[in-house]
């Protein structure tokens, strides 16, 4: 038996044994691709085990996750610190090794997959930004940009959606570093796929613009020869359609659904330890397998090796190097903080009555002069998202170099490919369509807060105040939904001082996306002084007070603020204590201290209204159960903005009588 042969084998035995041990997971795609996956990180794989996060190495992303073991596999054998009672281990709580690949709890483990066809729209977004990188910072004698995304995918991956979009997208951008490999085994957990799934593959993907190469998935030598080939051609994506045998040497087993989604048994990994060749008991891996794995010290040549070339291109280049460095570690520039600060107050001390798209654009246009990594994009709907400024340059086949993506109408690829783009690191990405289609990228916004990535997303045309498009696009439970999703901060400004500063807290937020929620309409600026300034960031706070201790307290958000605070004015005017406050972002606004929570929703005051015009049952948890909710409990209608807001009771008057209702009570 060859050395590769045995390390495929290695492969194969550490996932049965584990997930025989869980008595839960997935051993036919780690079986099935053992072959395909040896060749290409033995012979290939620029990375280091010592480093995971060296910034050239190349990125290698399994989208078909539920076979978890084969990477957690790869990473052990390979040397990354995955010891193995981690394996052991294997879909227990606080394990290394989840039952799908998870970001942050693994070294080496590049994204979280998991839901099908994500991860390839994940390496979309991350061979992107390698190229883009690439086109702005490398130099014809001094190459530090120079990785591959490797992509591993199956059947399930093919059949979502998403991987049509983003891979028709990869092609149009003629993503040379992009290499994806398909599991052809023709399985899925429903048995065999011809009854479902007939597509021409290697056709569809000629016909995106990528080269496409046909193997067989157990032979080395031709699984090479393709990588050699797809590395080769640097103007097309390439897609190598391996024909595999899903768990490959179970002998009652391999080839049928029964070894996708269920442990093999332990007389059938018996008998496949003996098909194999495999003489060794659970979870025994022979000295010498460890050590033809082991990538430690090829790893840290490689990576001394391109540290070398940055040296040299620091001493060449030094203002470039330096950018570079600071945009790679997440690094703001210096002067951040005190032009943004500046930008601030001087909004608010003269800005007229404008959209918060409107807003949304001049802060995009102040921001992005000083960080040449904001990369934006919109799904066709650049002209209404207003997500374009005077500096933007679409990146394409020809020119990589720019930073603005023209993504068609792919919302939910454009969402995973900002996530792909914000995990490589070097850009700030953002994405842009309306609010209501936002449900097409539920889940990759979902996966972003899951990873705890820095994604922002422009939603706009944001409630009913739309119009005549009608409920067809006008949204009213996607804010609430947006909100009730864990570590996404989600904010809806009422003027462009509450726009910017969204803005500047989504660009410093490292720890999570954030969905910028904006208007169509004009909506009038609001006074501030200096204290209350200093309070937006904490996403809800004091913009009205009452002149003796308030009676009743009016919560707004966006375009409804400027209702609340007319309210305000005329309930003043007959007498009552009012306190509006403005909350922006009710997620930054929980986060605060108790204390300043009580400061600007005082447990004593119980009388409380809340207005917006998105679902009313969110905002229970701010008015109580004897407060009052001004919102949405129906779907919209088709008519101008102005009579909607009346018919549905978003109306100073309405919030009056509310008020006067509530306080004789």
């Amino acid at each position: 038996m060859t050395t590769r042969q045995q390390q495929a084998n290695a492969i194969r035995a550490l996932s049965m044994d584990a997930i025989q041990q869980s008595n839960s997971g997935h051993p036919g795609a780690p079986m099935g691709m053992a072959d395909i996956a040896q060749v290409l990180w033995c012979d290939f794989l620029q990375h280091n085990p010592n480093n995971p996060e060296w910034a050239d190495r190349d990125r290698f992303i399994l989208s078909n996750g539920h076979g978890s073991m084969l990477i957690y596999s790869l990473l052990h054998l390979s040397g990354y610190p995955l010891a193995i009672e981690d394996i052991k281990s294997f879909r227990q709580l606080h394990s290394k090794t989840p039952g799908h690949p998870e970001y942050g709890y693994t070294a080496g483990i590049e994204t979280t997959t998991g839901p099908l066809g994500q991860g390839i729209a994940n390496a979309v977004g991350m061979a992107i930004a390698e190229n883009a990188l690439a086109a702005q910072f490398n130099k014809p004698d001094h190459q530090i940009v120079d990785h591959f995304t490797y992509a591993f995918l199956g059947d399930g991956c093919l059949m979502e959606g998403i991987s049509h979009e983003a891979c028709s997208l990869a092609g149009t951008l003629g993503l040379g570093k992009l290499i994806a490999f398909w599991d052809n085994n023709g399985i899925s957990i429903d048995g065999e796929v011809e009854g479902w799934f007939t597509d021409d593959t290697p056709a569809r993907f000629a016909s995106y613009g990528w080269q496409v190469i046909e193997v067989d998935g157990h032979n080395p030598e031709q699984i090479k020869a393709a990588i050699i080939s797809a590395q080769a051609e640097t103007m097309k994506p390439t897609m190598i359609c391996c024909k595999t045998i899903i768990g490959f040497g179970s002998p009652n087993k391999q080839g049928t659904h029964d070894c996708h989604g269920a442990p093999l048994g332990a007389d059938e990994i018996i008998k496949t330890r003996s098909a194999l060749g495999w003489h060794y008991d659970s979870f025994e891996i022979p000295e010498d397998i460890y050590a033809s794995w082991d990538a430690t010290q090829k790893g840290q040549r490689i990576e001394q090796n391109w540290n070398d070339k940055f040296a040299a291109y620091t001493d060449a280049y030094p203002e470039l190097a330096a950018q570079y460095k600071r945009r790679i570690n997440e690094q703001l520039p210096e002067e951040w903080g005190q032009k943004t600060t500046h930008y601030i107050e001087s909004l608010q001390a003269n800005s007229g009555n404008i959209a918060t798209r409107k807003a949304s654009q001049n802060c995009i246009e102040e921001f992005a002069k000083i960080l040449p990594e904001l990369l934006g994009g919109s799904a066709d709907l650049a002209p209404s998202n207003l997500t374009m400024w005077s500096g933007t340059k679409a990146i394409s086949a020809d020119d990589a170099s720019g930073n603005y993506l023209h993504y068609g109408v792919r919302e939910f690829a454009m969402a995973a490919i900002i996530n792909g783009i914000s995990l490589h690191k070097g850009f700030v990405p953002y994405g842009a369509t309306f609010l209501m289609f936002m449900e097409y990228a539920r889940n990759a916004l979902r996966m972003s807060a899951l990873m705890k990535i820095r994604a922002i997303q422009v939603f706009t045309h944001d409630s009913i105040g739309l119009g005549e498009d009608g409920p067809t696009h006008q949204p009213v439970e996607q804010i609430a939904s947006l909100r009730l999703t864990p570590n996404m901060n989600s904010w809806r400004p009422c003027d462009s001082v509450e726009s910017a500063i969204a803005w500047k807290s989504a660009i410093e937020r490292l720890d999570g996306p954030t969905s910028l929620i904006f208007s169509r309409q004009n909506l009038q600026p609001q006074p501030r002084n200096s204290a209350t300034l200093a309070n937006v960031s904490k996403g809800g706070y004091v913009l009205l007070d009452a002149a003796t201790t308030p009676e009743i307290i009016l919560i707004a958000t966006g375009s409804e603020v400027q209702l609340a605070v007319e309210a305000h004015r005329q309930l003043t005017a007959a007498g009552k204590a009012v306190r509006v406050v403005s909350m922006p972002c009710t997620d930054q606004f929980d986060k605060q201290s108790n204390e300043y929570k009580q400061a600007v929703l005082p447990a004593s005051i119980t009388k409380r209204i809340a207005i917006e015009a998105g679902i009313a049952d969110y905002w229970y948890k701010y008015v109580g159960l004897n407060g009052k909710v001004i919102g949405m409990t129906t779907f919209g209608e088709s008519a101008p903005a102005e009579q909607l807001f009346e018919m549905f009771g978003f109306t100073v008057e309405n919030i009056v009588n509310n008020a006067n209702n509530l306080l004789q009570k």
